[in-house]
């Protein structure tokens, strides 16, 4: 009580009111910080922070090639319960792997003529992560469909125990075809990677736009099933088919990917005045909403993100013309005259050199399986990025 505080000494009232003020302090601090939106969790792939250059498997000893899965994914520093699944089957290991190499290669190649061009850097890559840029957007989209992907290709090919060939059941009841082949399994893969993704927190627009573009990359590849069938009977009579479902080259896939890149919606916070939750915004003006309802249903209430199929960001993204901590910039970086020089040099203009480049011409075949070709040399001109 105050009496039996005014009793005691002088200092030890002064020590007994700083041990209380610093307990209040201590405490608030930590209410704030638990209030504050925290970064988004990366997922895996080119949103992770594993390398993006691991050493192959046969670069083990023979006496661990038996566990040699273990290894590697404890290399792609994945969490607890991923690299739990990592390790139960091991094809796992090397699926995870192939899907980060696929995915990173289809993003180098969309980009090669943009003043982005994918950099995978880690200080890039890290920096471009704790950003909601379009860039961003891809690398999650890009990500997910890669391991999609490639989870589903393995199971048809073999490489996993505890996935097969897909069945197909709704493909048994059309007439005069048989089930056969061994399709891509889409089943399992989107079950194993939306278990290894895990659910995330929807508390914060970062973490719902994240998972959001993370769902666009597997509903492409979705979208992207195609039915092949082979015919059987006397002289091609196609009484019986043998269909299979499989999966469009991931090179459509990532040119469906940056065609939704280039048309991202930015997004925005707002709040539900009805429910008072937070809802995504798609910021554009009152007449293009109204506009935008005219053609399509008004969503519900509870609806907290736009249904589309567009990729979503809430950033501007920088130029990408300069050294910063998202890329090194577009100088000295190869460009093509007449076709994107002036963009990828952000009006700086471009060198150009001149070389001579042998190639093989003039190509015969000669008897059923030999090639004769002459070599040519000519001179090229390349163009590069002024500094």
């Amino acid at each position: 009580t105050q009496e039996k505080r005014n009793d005691l000494p002088w200092s030890r009232s002064k020590m007994l009111d700083g041990h209380l003020l610093l307990g209040w302090l201590s405490f608030t601090v930590i209410v704030n910080l638990l209030n504050l939106p925290g970064p988004t969790a990366a997922y895996f792939g080119l949103t992770g922070n594993e390398p993006l250059s691991i050493l192959p498997l046969n670069s083990l000893p023979e006496e661990n090639v038996g566990r040699a899965h273990y290894k590697l994914c404890d290399r792609l520093k994945l969490e607890k319960k991923q690299r739990r699944m990592c390790r139960r089957d091991p094809g796992v290991a090397e699926t995870l792997r192939e899907a980060i190499t696929m995915s990173a290669l289809e993003c180098q190649y969309q980009f090669r003529f943009e003043r982005w061009n994918c950099t995978l850097e880690g200080r890039h890559r890290a920096n471009i992560l704790k950003r909601g840029f379009k860039e961003t957007a891809f690398l999650y989209a890009i990500s997910s469909a890669g391991l999609t992907h490639a989870m589903a290709k393995a199971c048809s090919a073999g490489r996993m125990e505890r996935c097969t060939c897909d069945e197909a059941p709704d493909l048994e009841n059309r007439k005069a075809w048989q089930w056969g082949g061994c399709g891509d399994n889409l089943k399992y893969a989107n079950k194993f990677v939306k278990d290894f993704l895990g659910k995330r927190s929807n508390k914060d627009l970062r973490a719902r736009v994240d998972m959001h573009n993370t769902n666009v990359g597997m509903k492409v590849i979705k979208a992207g099933v195609e039915t092949t069938c082979k015919c059987h009977g006397v002289s091609g009579s196609c009484t019986v088919q043998t269909c299979w479902r499989q999966l469009l080259p991931f090179h459509e896939i990532g040119k469906q990917l940056k065609q939704r890149y280039e048309t991202s919606i930015k997004v925005g916070s707002s709040t539900n005045e009805a429910t008072g939750e937070g809802e995504i915004s798609t910021g554009r003006s009152q007449q293009q909403q109204q506009q935008q309802q005219q053609q399509q249903p008004l969503p519900g209430l509870n609806d907290q993100i736009p249904r589309t199929m567009d990729l979503l960001h809430i950033e501007d993204s920088p130029s990408f013309c300069r050294p910063s901590k998202y890329s090194s910039g577009t100088a000295a970086r190869k460009c093509y005259k007449d076709k994107n020089c002036d963009a990828i040099c952000c009006g700086r203009g471009h060198n150009t050199q001149s070389r001579e480049v042998t190639r093989p011409c003039q190509c015969q075949v000669r008897w059923c399986c030999y090639v004769e070709c002459k070599q040519c040399t000519q001179r090229e001109e390349v163009y590069t990025c002024k500094g």
